[in-house]
This record gives C-alpha cells, structure tokens and sequence, in this order.
C-alpha cells in the first residue's frame, strides 16, 4: 500500500516528476559519456603500440659531439649493422632484431607515380613488427645476400599505383630508375601515433637498397634497429642488456652522453595512458557533479511535496500509518526519480558516446561496469538526498498536519 501510495503521488505530477529526474539523467549520462570516451583514448593507444609490433624496443642515433659542434638526433647515424647482429648474438633477452634505412623516394608503374618512402631492411622485419603480408610473399635472406630487386609494397602504394581491383604480385616498377619487381603486398596498419601512414612505405631488402636504390654515407650505417624481446616479461631486461651492450661497443665513458637512446614503447604507453586516465578522473568529477546536483534536486521537490501534502499525510496517520510507512513512502518515491532517471541517463549516455564515435571519429568505448555502477550509484543518490525529506514527514504531528491549511 505504501509503494502504491508513492508511485501514485508521482503519477499525479508527471511533469514535476519529469523535471526532477532531468538532473540525474543528464549526470548519468554525462558520467557514462565520459567514462566511454576515456576507455576509448586508452585502446586507441594500446591498438597504436600493438601496431608497431610485439614486445618492441626501438635503438635510434643519439646526439653527438664532433669538433664541438654537437648534432641531435638523426644529424649524424651512430648505429650499424654490427650493433644490431650483436644485440642479436649477445643479449639473451633478446628474440628478434631487424634494422632498417630509408629515404624518399619517386616510384612509377606506367603511367602513375608516387612519392613514398623506401625502406631496406631484413627478412626478420615482418616478426619484429608483427607485420604480415596480405598477398604474395616477403623477401627471404637469399634476396638479400644476392641484392635481389625485388619489393614489398604498402597498402596505400598500392592504391595510388595501381588501379581497383589491379594485382600488384608480379607487376614491375621503377625506383630511382632502378626496376623493381613486386612480390608482395603489405596488411594495412592505418596511422601511427604521431600521426604518420605507416602503409605509405616500400619494403626491399637492406643489401639491395644501399647498393642500387639509397646508397649509404657511411659504410655499414642503419637508421634505426628495432628489437622484439623474447617475451613480454623480458622488455624491461632486454632494454638494459641493450644499452650496456652499446655502451661497451660505442666506447663511452662514465659521464658521456649516450650517442644513442633505446626506447620501450611500453612505458611511452603507460605515460599516454596515464594522462589519458587523468584527464578522464577530471571529466568525471565534473560530469559527477550533475548526479549531486541532480540530488539536491530531489530533496527540493520531496521538501516541497511534503509541505502540500501535510494534510494528506494528518489523515493517513490519523487511520492507522505508522511513521515508518511515511518514511518509506518519500523514500520510494525519491529512489523511483533517481532510479528512473538513472535508466532513462544510461540509455542517453550510451547513445552520446555512439554519436561521439559516428560524427566525431572518436574512439569510444561503453562499459557495462560504468553503466551498473552510475544507475547504482543514482540510486543511492535518491536514498541520501530523500532521507531527510521524508524523515520530516514521519515525525509530523498527525493533529497539527490535521488542520494545515
């Protein structure tokens, strides 16, 4: 009978209702909102370092010091093809080791070209970056040790080469005028972080490269070499293994800046990670607000309801209701706004993230524990912010609520 009671008092001010759970729906959508949005930004990162490969470590070129005019990074290359053989051969925490130089360059197939980027590299590439190919095959070591003209190619030179539905395997084309033969294609690996396409690349083998297509300043020098740790367990040990090893190979003393840098990607995505998290934690304690806010509504309303139905609240005493069935009647009713509105807020939550990800192209992610968690936390809401309006309402004194004009 109390329940009915309450739902029945709310059924008599539909609009009043209405515009009481508004402030609970907009703050449980706005929390479900933001908390898609921050889980979005989190997989879009994990999705750009699995990208880039597995357990990846990255070695680049260091500044150096050279007639005291000192060059940052990519001025002069200080990594060879010996550093990346002995990380191979020296460090046990190593599994894979590839490197690579690459230059731009113009490729022509008949009466199209394109300006790409030519990259010589070795067989083990592919594993390093977990990089497969969608047709053909990738180059073998034979390739390389013969300098064989062969290419691999990325999706996005393929689509600017090539004409739709046009198979690339087989097809012969030019490299700084030096003729090429295709024999596979690349799986698409879209955008990196920083922006760059990473399928807007040409793959040949290192030997091939630096002797018909790039050449090299320095005998032996690569741009970069990247190493796949034996397992995930094993990146953090692999990077210290790697630096001292470059240390003793490079000769640099105790005080001397490195003339290289070795970068674990992990922890570049627990820092993005990080900031994401916080800048999530910051949306979602101002999209909270709206959930008290919407409270202190609740209370306003039950407040006022309770002063118009002082006189309704006399009689039911007078017949019998105890103050504990007054009490729970503006309970129910202050946890059915809150409740509702938090259903009606998690629906409109979700749909903001969809239209989010659709107009926007943003990532978005919506969580079932986020979901629970703010019509749970609505709820509770309605109990703290109903409690003292109907804890006033069950101590009135039935003959004085009796004759309240």
């Amino acid at each position: 009978m109390t329940v009915r009671a309450a739902l029945r008092a709310l059924r008599r001010n539909k609009m009043r209702s209405a515009l009481t759970m508004l402030g609970i729906i907009i703050g449980v959508a706005a929390v479900i909102t933001m908390v898609s949005v921050g889980q979005g930004a989190n997989e879009a990162v994990q999705r750009e370092i699995e990208s880039l490969g597995t357990n990846l470590l990255m070695v680049v070129p260091g500044a150096t010091t050279a007639g005291g005019a000192r060059s940052g990074w990519g001025g002069v290359s200080t990594l060879t093809r010996n550093d990346a053989e002995s990380i191979r051969r020296d460090c046990p925490s190593v599994g894979e080791v590839t490197y690579f130089r690459r230059q731009i360059v113009q490729a022509i197939y008949g009466n199209q070209n394109w300006s790409t980027v030519a990259q010589g590299t070795t067989p083990s590439y592919t594993r390093v970056r977990d990089w497969n190919v969608s047709a053909g095959s990738f180059f073998s070591q034979r390739d390389d040790d013969a300098a064989n003209r062969v290419a691999v190619l990325g999706q996005t030179v393929v689509n600017q080469l090539f004409g739709a539905g046009e198979d690339p395997v087989g097809a012969m084309i030019r490299i700084k005028e030096v003729p090429f033969t295709v024999i596979g294609v690349l799986e698409s690996k879209g955008q990196s972080s920083y922006g760059q396409d990473q399928d807007d690349v040409i793959l040949m083998p290192f030997n091939t490269a630096i002797r018909r297509v790039l050449g090299t300043q320095f005998v032996g020098t690569v741009d970069m070499i990247f190493v796949s740790a034996a397992s995930n367990g094993e990146i953090e040990q692999a990077q210290a293994e790697i630096h001292d090893l470059l240390l003793e190979r490079h000769h640099i003393q105790k005080g001397q800046d490195d003339d290289f840098t070795v970068r674990n990607l992990n922890e570049i995505a627990k820092a993005r990670e990080s900031a994401s998290q916080v800048m999530t934690t910051l949306l979602l304690s101002v999209a909270s607000i709206s959930l008290v806010v919407g409270g202190i509504g609740i209370m306003n309303i039950l407040l006022v309801s309770v002063t118009e139905r002082t006189r309704e609240i006399g009689i039911r005493m007078a017949i019998g209701a105890k103050a504990r069935h007054i009490l729970l009647q503006f309970l129910v009713e202050a946890i059915t706004l809150s409740t509702v509105g938090g259903l009606a807020g998690a629906l409109l939550g979700i749909a903001a993230a969809e239209a989010i990800s659709f107009f926007a192209s943003w990532p978005t992610v919506v969580s079932p524990t986020a979901i629970l968690g703010s019509v749970v936390f609505s709820g509770a809401v309605g109990v703290f912010f109903g409690f003292y309006p109907a804890r006033k309402a069950s101590r009135l004194d039935p003959i004085l609520a009796l004759r309240y004009e």
